[in-house]
């Protein structure tokens, strides 16, 4: 069976330039001057029991003006490493040429859906080559994690593709431990959160998930930088790149809407050691206000059609179902009410108007202006499309000679 792990790794301007108007917006990218996470996550490959794979590095630049530095700047890591398995790198100028390919075989309509910007994007690209390498099984990895658990391949490998009580297991979920070692997302307590309770749903849902047997089980959520896909699964449904984050558990929901289930291997662990958001909190609130309404709306719009499963929010209980019912907006306005007084508090005017427009985002601009589930169901069919044109043995090789830079 053959396997590609896959780490994307972000990079911004240097320190003293910052982020300029247009440049995409990610976490927490590394500026170039200086050197981030990666190493230390190339490195950890090396407690790997398992070495039967290969590893592709996404070198992904917030600004087209800096991509190849970039991309130099990522050549130098993996040259650095030595964690005994084969490192492709992947950039900007490997996307290029295989646009160019694209247009040269007539098939540029498919361009826009291998992008290097935004998050689901990139995790189309830590789809589509594995797909193009040939490989069976993908393994999605950030780099902002280390491994610590010499059996973590062999037991990603365990399920996947296989039969298990009748059902074939197409995708696994595996789980962050947190510094501390523990699974639970800690976040110290700050009144709006009585009303946006998303911290203790999703340790909730861990308890149930994680926590418990059996080892194998169904489940709602799902970790970007944890996950095992097999190609059953990677060449049928894309992530969606109209949600703006939390594209993994958008990418589970469309899934089990194209009749896949992701299931949580309770022992499938890898440490993750992010660092300091730097976003006020009223903005990391405003993403989760657009997620959770885009994907609510994409929920609420389904239609019965052939092949495809109908979901509820029940089914992703306790979270992020949650979030993805009728008293969403009564969450939203309550907990950014509560907010913009705690920032008025402390004499943060623009924090407290900041705040208060949320309220407003949720009822305009946050509201799709056209059908989700539709568009869902386009995207899926070109998604598909593309990897079958992408199949055939003369494009594939020509692709991957474009990678390996032969």
């Amino acid at each position: 069976m053959k396997v590609t792990m896959v780490i994307p790794s972000y990079w911004a301007r240097e320190r003293e330039v910052g982020c300029k108007e247009g440049d995409a917006i990610y976490d927490h990218p590394t500026p170039l001057d200086s050197e981030g996470t990666l190493l230390r996550a190339i490195q950890s490959i090396e407690k790997l029991e398992d070495k039967d794979f290969q590893l592709v590095i996404l070198a992904v630049a917030t600004a087209e003006d800096i991509e190849n530095q970039v991309e130099k700047k990522v050549a130098n890591i993996i040259q650095l490493s030595n964690p005994g398995v084969e490192v492709l790198l992947f950039g900007h100028s490997h996307l290029k040429q295989i646009h160019e390919l694209l247009i040269s075989e007539g098939e540029k309509e498919y361009n826009d859906l291998l992008q290097l910007r935004g998050y689901a994007n990139i995790r189309n690209l830590c789809l589509f080559i594995p797909h193009v390498l040939g490989s069976e099984v993908a393994v999605l990895i950030d780099d902002d994690e280390v491994f610590e658990d010499p059996k973590f391949m062999s037991k990603a490998k365990e399920f996947v593709g296989r039969s298990i009580g009748g059902r074939t297991v197409n995708a696994v979920a595996g789980y962050y431990l947190q510094p501390d070692g523990d699974y639970h997302v800690k976040k110290p307590f700050r009144p709006w959160m009585e009303y946006w309770d998303q911290y203790d749903r999703m340790n909730e849902a861990f308890d149930k998930i994680i926590g418990t047997e059996p080892r194998l089980k169904e489940t709602p959520f799902v970790f970007g930088g944890n996950m095992v896909i097999h190609r059953n699964l990677f060449t049928v449904v894309p992530f969606d790149p109209d949600v703006p984050r939390g594209e993994d558990i958008d990418f589970l929901i469309n899934a089990r809407m194209f009749g896949f289930s992701f299931f949580l291997d309770n022992q499938l662990s890898i440490k993750h050691l992010p660092p300091p958001k730097t976003h006020p909190t009223w903005m990391q609130l405003r993403a989760d206000i657009y997620r959770f309404i885009y994907e609510r709306a994409k929920i609420e719009r389904q239609k019965e059609i052939k092949g495809m499963t109908r979901v509820y929010p029940e089914e992703f209980d306790p979270y992020p179902g949650g979030f993805l019912k009728s008293d969403l907006e009564e969450k939203i306005e309550k907990s950014c009410n509560r907010l913009s007084e705690d920032y008025l508090a402390e004499g943060d005017k623009e924090g407290g108007e900041e705040a208060l427009r949320n309220i407003l985002i949720a009822k305009t601009d946050a509201v799709p202006k056209y059908d989700p589930f539709q568009r869902l169901c386009k995207l899926q069919k070109r998604w598909r499309e593309l990897m079958e044109w992408t199949s055939k043995r003369e494009v594939r090789s020509s692709i991957e000679e474009i990678i390996r830079g032969e």
